[in-house]
């Protein structure tokens, strides 16, 4: 690939903040820049100087910069990508994917420079109505021979703990920018696991409150459930091909695909176990709905016992309620208490007859 000189003044070559700090106005969506040489961080004031070390400086017998230039964005603006993609040589397509993100996890090549897209998970507890939710977010990653460029995008997923272990391994990071896609990857997939375990949480949770004694409707929490399974699903499953692809990738060193071989496998557990999630929640769905549905016969059968019984006074006070002159109980002396005997003999009769049938 043909190096694009750097101009310096573009908007993107600030001043460097200072590590960790991120300005409150979002004046950069650039979070941290390196220049990497022998596995060992050259700091510069800006990213052109950092991209202007790198290519200006030694070669290796190839004719490749001997080290490369790591650029980490958080959300960035089209001028600040396009500055890069400017820098870097980065293909339009790819820049307004990582612009626009909502994208599915794939591994696409333009010319030397892959372009690979990863689901990022997190996992709130403190949703709507005090809910556990899990939200998803995207990482993006331009790897040329000589720059790595991690575009981030959602509130979790931070790659600052992935540069600073990678730092402290220099003969790793000295294997190029393939050592921070897998350190990236296995970032990404550790925080699959760390989801997944929480979910799974919550799925006994719901499996124990549901076939408690205590009737509680937790059908609204087994859907959001269902549901949030499902965006697991969606950032978990599409990601297996391209870590798969990566590891036949002739720009991946060897000892870089054994490292991508065991989060490649460690996914697949992931994988396996969200998709058992679905087979557990069927099952506790069909349980819940079962026992509201013998709830709501055994009330129904409550109610109709004690309209049975109810009725038969009803029915006799209607009777002598109607004011006939020729009914003779109405002029017995004990007609009165006699009809309360009757009324209460009746109803002592039905309702241990419910009794006895499990309807009361």
């Amino acid at each position: 690939m043909a190096m694009t000189r750097v101009r310096p003044g573009r908007a993107l070559f600030k001043t460097r903040r200072p590590a960790g700090v991120q300005a409150p106005d979002r004046d950069t969506a650039v979070i941290d820049w390196a220049a990497y040489i022998d596995g060992h961080r050259a700091c510069t004031d800006t990213v052109a100087d950092a991209v202007r070390l790198i290519r200006d400086g030694r070669l290796t017998p190839d004719g490749e910069s001997a080290g490369f230039v790591w650029v980490g964005l958080h959300e960035p603006s089209a001028t600040e990508l396009a500055d890069l993609a400017e820098v870097f040589g980065l293909h339009p397509l790819a820049v307004e994917d990582a612009i626009h993100a909502h994208q599915r996890p794939k591994l696409e090549r333009y010319d030397d420079v892959h372009f690979v897209v990863m689901k990022t998970v997190g996992y709130v507890s403190s949703g709507p109505g005090g809910a556990e939710v899990v939200e998803t977010g995207e990482i993006m990653l331009f790897c040329g021979p000589d720059f790595v460029v991690t575009v981030r995008h959602g509130a979790h997923g931070e790659l600052g703990p992935v540069r600073r272990d990678l730092e402290k391994d220099p003969a790793r990071l000295a294997l190029g920018p393939a050592a921070v896609l897998h350190a990236v990857a296995d970032r990404v997939v550790d925080g699959y696991v760390g989801v997944a375990d929480a979910v799974m949480e919550d799925i006994d949770e719901v499996e124990e409150a549901v076939f408690s004694p205590e009737r509680t409707d937790e059908s609204r929490r087994i859907y959001r459930l269902k549901r949030e399974v499902i965006q697991l699903k969606r950032a978990v499953g599409p990601l297996a091909g391209p870590l798969r692809n990566l590891s036949g990738r002739r720009f991946v060193p060897a000892e870089i695909k054994e490292y991508l071989r065991d989060v490649e496998d460690h996914l697949t557990r992931v994988r396996e176990q969200v998709e058992s999630y679905d087979e557990l929640l069927n099952p506790i769905l069909q349980a819940h709905m079962t026992q509201v549905t013998v709830a709501d016969n055994r009330d129904m059968r409550k109610i109709s016992a004690w309209g049975a019984i109810f009725m038969v006074p009803t029915a006799i006070a209607g009777i002598y309620g109607m004011n006939f002159d020729f009914m003779p109980e109405t002029r017995w002396r004990y007609g009165y208490p006699m009809i309360l005997v009757v009324i209460a003999m009746a109803c002592m009769s039905l309702y241990r007859g419910f009794r006895r049938n499990g309807w009361l």
